[in-house]
């Protein structure tokens, strides 16, 4: 028992080292104030202060972050609607086309997806911009919000909206007192991931994107065909940073739920 614990745990700490490992290397070269990632010279802000200095780069960062928080509340609104119509259809058959319809989104490489919205859009005539990339990044979050509330519904006895009815609640109150409070975590789970995954696409932003604006991921490609620069080494680790604040926010606010469930359990 002993050996297959020691071995676990060093399984796991290689896989966390292989993973985590580059990204420790670019952010300990983002001080370098050699100005390249051979040898480090010296500490320094420098690259860090160019980040911020530069107006344009601040900009994308504040569209990167406006279509992020956008595409991320409409998608779970969205999600919300959608898993409570696939959950509530009462055939088995159209529930599980709806299911499929909805998983083939998540499994469809970027590129694909990409690629049509850019047809799409070319066809109807939306320009290529702010609003395409909305469109995109609500598109293919959605159906993420929905796989993540799916569970929760699933968990959830008709019995407790059976007796909110008995005792005289309206629909909308069954929605918002018992449904909703029900899938909360469920709810937040969809959100966070939405927005990661908005914050991080590539491939589908890369098509639909069009002259005068761009996001941080299509900008970092940009820098680094240029050449490298620790002004990217720089803006990553903001990037992650700011990922991780993310994740701890989620972790606290889920802690927070399930201690607000238990002292409502104990009393």
């Amino acid at each position: 028992m002993m050996k297959k614990w020691k071995w676990s745990n060093i399984y796991l700490i290689l896989v966390f080292v292989i993973l985590y490992a580059p990204i420790f290397y670019l952010m300990y070269y983002s001080f370098n104030s050699g100005g390249s990632m051979r040898e480090f010279e010296g500490f320094t802000l420098q690259w860090y202060k160019e980040v911020f200095q530069d107006t344009r780069l601040l900009i994308i960062v504040l569209n990167t972050l406006i279509i992020a928080l956008l595409s991320s509340v409409i998608s779970t609104i969205l999600g919300i609607i959608g898993a409570l119509a696939i959950i509530y259809v009462k055939r088995r058959r159209v529930q599980n086309t709806l299911l499929t319809l909805n998983n083939v989104l998540i499994v469809s490489p970027d590129v694909i997806i990409g690629a049509s919205f850019l047809i799409l859009f070319t066809i109807v005539g939306i320009k290529l911009g702010f609003t395409s990339v909305l469109l995109a990044h609500i598109a293919f979050s959605v159906p993420i919000v929905v796989i993540m509330i799916l569970p929760k519904l699933q968990e959830m006895s008709s019995t407790l909206i059976d007796a909110a009815r008995d005792l005289g609640a309206s629909r909308f109150q069954v929605l918002s007192k018992v449904i909703l409070p029900f899938i909360a975590p469920g709810i937040f789970a969809g959100f966070f991931l939405a927005l990661t995954y908005s914050l991080d696409d590539f491939a589908v932003t890369f098509f639909v994107t069009g002259n005068g604006f761009s996001t941080l991921s299509v900008e970092i490609y940009s820098l680094a065909r240029r050449g490298v620069s620790l002004t990217i080494n720089a803006l990553s680790t903001l990037i992650f940073l700011f990922t991780v604040l993310l994740v701890v926010g989620y972790y606290f606010v889920s802690q927070r739920n399930l201690r607000t469930k238990g002292g409502r359990g104990e009393k």
